[in-house]
């Protein structure tokens, strides 16, 4: 707990020494046409979890036993290396997320944030936010993450009924999940983020509706709210697939939504992104980078990131996927410095798909159908195409 606390004093020195040794070198580079492109988003991702939820596809694996210095080695060699290839030269904000990242120690986030001060500007308030499950991260781990210098956390929370938390396979109950959220706000104060979803199997709209009501009288100024998807591989979607449960409803999922939209409005929260909400200004830089198609970099077993290539003068932002499989990662990264396994270059219309979508704080309700009616499509398509279905 202390060392966690020493790296994060070395991190604010080291950023200081760093950003003087920039400011002299980088001078004439700042002034440049490119400058826009100096400045990013970091993602780090841990890949490890205690178990597969139902629901989950994510790039997540249940490990015997970690190597935790190998992949802390690893993860800080990637950072450094993309940032040098990207010419980044401040990062804006800092998401440790996965798997579950509340299961690595705060000596890994703490390197992590002290070799990323080292390479660029990583400015003292800088966002930095930790996915953390309410049955990993109990009051102490959480205060070691602020020592680390995490300074915002996002609760996977996802429900507060229990026979629903059962059916996510979350390994934590409601009563664990208000304890975490009253722990995380004390800690973090108008800094802490929490995840509801809608449109289970089963759920209806008023019970929901009440969760959600209730949510509201312990959360802090950020909620997210994330509909089911029925993901191929997943458990759920097997159980609905082979009739031991029924599909969930498009048009309760859309009224679910709607409705929870008002609740939050009423409750003083603004609408930034198709699922999140914030009030008093406590909207998530790292996601506003997203929808504001600003460069991102994705370190860690299959992150992903998009940012300009300055190593040959590229001016073309390109897509960047690296390998999944932790273990091959690493091998990656040990010999090349990062995990690369795909880069794609952005024309114009890909850059602006997800811009298009500024300024859909509030969606009509037009669109929403048409969003639902396609996932829909999508879910009977998959569904149907399965042997046996």
């Amino acid at each position: 707990m202390a060392l966690a606390g020493v790296r994060a004093r070395a991190w604010a020195a080291a950023a200081k020494i760093a950003q003087r040794q920039r400011r002299a070198e980088g001078a004439e580079r700042s002034r440049s046409p490119e400058s826009g492109s100096q400045r990013a988003a970091l993602y780090v991702h841990w890949p490890y979890c205690e178990k597969r939820c139902s629901y989950c596809n994510f790039n997540k694996y249940i490990p015997r036993g970690v190597e935790e210095a190998a992949m802390r080695s690893c993860l800080v060699t990637e950072a450094q290396t993309l940032l040098r290839l990207s010419g980044v030269q401040r990062v804006e904000s800092v998401f440790f997320g996965g798997g579950t990242p509340s299961l690595a120690s705060p000596h890994t986030v703490a390197a992590i944030l002290e070799a990323v001060a080292q390479a660029t500007h990583l400015p003292a308030d800088c966002e930095v936010t930790l996915e953390a499950n309410p049955t990993s991260a109990p009051g102490s781990r959480l205060s070691a993450f602020g020592a680390a210098g995490v300074n915002r956390l996002s609760i996977g929370l996802q429900s507060l009924n229990d026979t629903e938390l059962q059916l996510l396979g979350r390994t934590h109950s409601a009563s664990d999940a208000l304890q975490t959220l009253a722990e995380a706000r004390r800690l973090f104060p108008g800094r802490v983020s929490v995840d509801l979803m809608l449109g289970l199997p089963t759920q209806q709209v008023g019970p929901w509706l009440r969760q959600l009501k209730e949510l509201l009288h312990h959360c802090d100024d950020h909620v997210s709210l994330y509909q089911l998807t029925l993901e191929r591989g997943t458990t759920l979607f097997t159980q609905v697939q082979q009739g031991a449960l029924p599909a969930p409803d498009p048009d309760l999922a859309a009224e679910m939504y709607q409705e929870g939209r008002a609740v939050l409005r009423e409750a003083g929260f603004r609408q930034y992104e198709v699922s999140n909400f914030a009030r008093n200004g406590a909207l998530s830089t790292h996601n506003w980078t997203y929808w504001q198609c600003g460069q991102y970099l994705g370190i860690g077993p299959g992150a992903h990131g998009r940012f300009v290539p300055q190593e040959a003068g590229s001016h073309v932002r390109e897509a960047r996927i690296q390998t999944l499989e932790p273990d091959i990662w690493m091998k990656e990264v040990m010999l090349h410095g990062h995990g690369t396994r795909k880069r794609i270059p952005l024309g114009k219309l890909e850059l602006g798909l997800r811009c298009s979508w500024e300024g859909l704080a509030v969606l009509d309700s037009l669109l929403l159908t048409l969003l639902l009616l396609l996932q829909e499509a999508w879910q009977q398509r998959a569904l149907s195409s399965v042997p046996g279905g």
